[in-house]
């Protein structure tokens, strides 16, 4: 009796330990995609008046192109305000800015910052703009600001004229309202309607 307990349990544990074996094969290459600096690794051919912020940026590379990514976050308005017409010289010439909405929560909990994107060291990749692409600009330098109208507040600082500005803010607000107006699907709605 003890043997077929024993038996019964163990295509169990097996079935447990292949599930736990392809879930760790799944998930650990997505956390190869990036390579993270704790620093910002910024070319010395940016503004020297961004110098004092590598310590408070971090680099990632990636996904899949060694595209960089430098993160800058910011706990006092003034510094920021200080450093973001240097910011502004780092975009390319008819790349957005992208507002995001505070608190950003894919590189941690960041209440403000910017994040800086530029394309891969040492290749030039030729932008191929269109005024109808929606993500014309990925391969160009451009720069995502996270507002949270405190740090970084609209009203205080200025943009460019020719800037296209990229207002995301909102959008998981807009997505979750436009999903609770839709009527929910029942048996009278859902049946396309019978010919006569």
């Amino acid at each position: 009796m003890l043997h077929l307990k024993y038996s019964v349990q163990r295509p169990q544990a097996l079935q447990f330990i292949c599930i736990a074996i392809v879930f760790l094969c799944i998930v650990s290459p997505a956390q190869a995609f990036y390579s993270v600096s704790d620093k910002g690794t910024w070319p010395d051919t940016w503004p020297k008046e961004l110098e004092p912020l590598r310590d408070q940026a971090e680099t990632l590379q990636g996904p899949t192109l060694p595209y960089l990514h430098y993160h800058i976050t910011f706990e006092d308005r003034a510094k920021f305000e200080a450093a973001w017409p240097h910011l502004l010289k780092l975009k390319s010439k008819g790349a957005p800015v992208i507002l995001l909405r505070s608190p950003y929560t894919w590189l941690g909990n960041i209440k403000a910052g910017v994040l800086v994107h530029t394309p891969p060291k040492n290749q030039a990749l030729k932008s191929k703009r269109s005024e109808t692409a929606k993500n014309d600009y990925l391969h160009d330098t451009y720069i995502e600001l996270i507002v949270d109208g405190d740090i970084v507040d609209l009203n205080r600082i200025p943009f460019p004229a020719d800037t296209r500005i990229i207002d995301k803010r909102f959008e998981k607000i807009k997505k979750k309202a436009v999903k609770a107006t839709q009527p929910k699907a029942t048996k009278e709605n859902s049946a396309p309607a019978a010919s006569k």
